[in-house]
């Protein structure tokens, strides 16, 4: 149904009958791809400025392998979140230039031009336990076209380390920050920087973090302005947020 109704916009656009402005309005919400057990949206990167990005926990291997190819057949950049390695190898024998983060548990398989670096994202944690949700923000921020540095380990146990690095806040146009525990890293940035502050709760601590959710009240309740505040251990959503961001402040 796809491939009938693409060749049908294209020949209504040679024969006049359509203007071009009004084709390219329809592809945006033309049809999905229905392969049984998922139905994917090929043109969520008009829409989005990103192909859909295929969330791997829960999957079979053999269902994202299978997701991947018919994504890939486009000339845009793929990402996979979520993803063992028993995954990413299973992509690597059909991708064999497939990038693994082990410990973002990313996939990003490389498809024509990359995307200009238009934005720049600082992504924080508070602790070093908060790393795979942090290096899923920064793969994906990286790959949906920002310039990306990273400022681990300056938890407030310790804020000394983070005032040493003032000159990144400085640097960012968004930044994720990261913390689990108490979260209370989210509401001191928003305090000492000016940008857009993207609060990240990880499932990080101990009995009375409940799983993150201690984490996420308190960043939901800070009293810094500027913050917003994403799902527990939502690197993903956080760096998508960024995106949206910097390409409105450098587009």
């Amino acid at each position: 149904m796809l491939r009938e109704d693409l060749r049908q916009l294209l020949e209504d656009v040679k024969n006049n009958r359509l203007e071009i402005d009004t084709a390219l309005d329809r592809l945006k919400t033309m049809p999905y791809e229905d392969i049984g057990f998922a139905k994917l949206d090929h043109h969520r990167a008009m829409r989005k400025g990103f192909p859909e990005v295929v969330f791997c926990q829960g999957k079979t291997t053999d269902q994202v392998v299978e997701i991947m190819k018919r994504l890939c057949r486009s000339e845009r950049t793929v990402l996979a979140t979520r993803a063992g390695r028993e995954v990413y190898e299973a992509v690597q024998n059909v991708f064999d230039h497939a990038v693994y983060s082990e410990l973002g548990r990313t996939i990003v398989v490389a498809r024509g031009e990359p995307l200009p670096r238009r934005g720049k994202v600082l992504v924080v944690t508070a602790g070093t336990a908060d790393l795979p949700v942090a290096e899923e923000a920064a793969v994906t921020a990286e790959v949906m076209g920002n310039h990306v540095r990273r400022c681990y380990d300056v938890g407030v146990a310790g804020i000394h380390r983070l005032l040493d690095n003032l000159d990144l806040i400085r640097w960012a146009h968004v930044i994720i920050v990261v913390a689990g525990m108490e979260g209370a890293l989210a509401s001191v940035v928003g305090g000492v920087a000016e940008q857009p502050v993207i609060a990240v709760p990880t499932s990080v601590g101990y009995g009375a973090n409940f799983h993150g959710l201690a984490a996420l009240l308190s960043m939901l309740n800070s009293c810094a302005s500027g913050v917003g505040v994403v799902n527990i251990d939502n690197g993903f959503g956080a760096a998508a947020l960024a995106s949206a961001i910097t390409s409105l402040i450098a587009g």
